[in-house]
């Protein structure tokens, strides 16, 4: 089976590696570099969670293309290379660019990714962020195929986790990664009898993504709503915090609630 992998994270790191440890082979590695320009954003935005993809992918001898949303380099302008591959399956993996409909029909199985919710619910930026930052108790992830909206795409497989009132995002993040190399593997250990759910879409709340300057703290807010807020977004993410009288800003990476 040929497929195709897009990433450029840690997670995508992660699900690399485990796809080739269990005998998944990758055909072509399309990944970002960690200060890339995207359509949201006037200059170049910085991937908190980069990992270099490019480098791991030729240690395992993996065909490895690096691109941009620049003339020239964007997924789209590699179309002939894609079609002539002939692909069974592109894979979405931590990836921050949409990937064009003319592309993602090229494969046999369609194009594949995960997002780290239940869908429906927290479709869209930054998902466990905003699953902590609003004191869900349990979320989890979701492997569709890629559709034209906003993570609206059939779902393939889910599997939910609990969020502990302790967990910051590290842990979350580390559950999500956990869940959802069991659902892929699954998914493709058994492609032959994948079957497509289609989603409700009129259930669909996409959430908005998010930059630094989001995480300036609200301290007219309840306590439990600023401890979620520190947890959502402490390493290795850029931290809430505030700003002194000074030009600074103090950013907090933890926090406990006790009673006065």
């Amino acid at each position: 089976m040929k497929i195709i992998f897009l990433g450029a994270t840690q997670f995508s790191q992660e699900i690399f590696l485990h796809l080739l440890e269990n005998n998944i082979k990758i055909h072509t590695v399309f990944t970002i570099p960690q200060e890339f320009k995207i359509s949201y954003s006037s200059s170049k935005v910085k991937n908190y969670n980069y990992a270099n993809l490019q480098e791991i992918a030729q240690e395992h001898n993996v065909n490895t293309i690096e691109i941009e949303s620049t003339k020239d380099n964007r997924i789209s302008d590699h179309y002939d290379y894609i079609k002539e591959m002939e692909p069974d399956l592109i894979l979405v993996m931590g990836w921050y660019y949409m990937v064009p409909e003319k592309i993602r029909n090229l494969a046999k199985y369609g194009t594949w990714g995960i997002h780290a919710s239940m869908l429906p619910d927290y479709a869209g930026g930054a998902p466990l962020v905003w699953a902590i930052i609003n004191g869900e108790e349990e979320t989890g992830v979701s492997l569709f195929k890629l559709d034209n909206g906003v993570d609206d795409g059939d779902l393939i497989r889910q599997k939910s986790f609990i969020i502990t009132f302790e967990d910051t995002i590290k842990e979350v993040y580390a559950k999500a990664t956990i869940a959802s190399k069991e659902i892929l593997l699954d998914a493709l250990q058994n492609i032959q009898d994948i079957q497509f759910i289609p989603q409700d879409k009129s259930k669909i709340q996409v959430f908005p993504q998010r930059s630094p300057k989001d995480g300036e703290i609200d301290f007219q807010k309840p306590a439990y709503e600023i401890y979620n807020f520190i947890r959502a977004q402490s390493s290795p993410y850029p931290g809430a915090f505030f700003k002194t009288i000074d030009g600074k800003k103090i950013i907090i990476e933890s926090a406990r609630i006790e009673e006065l």
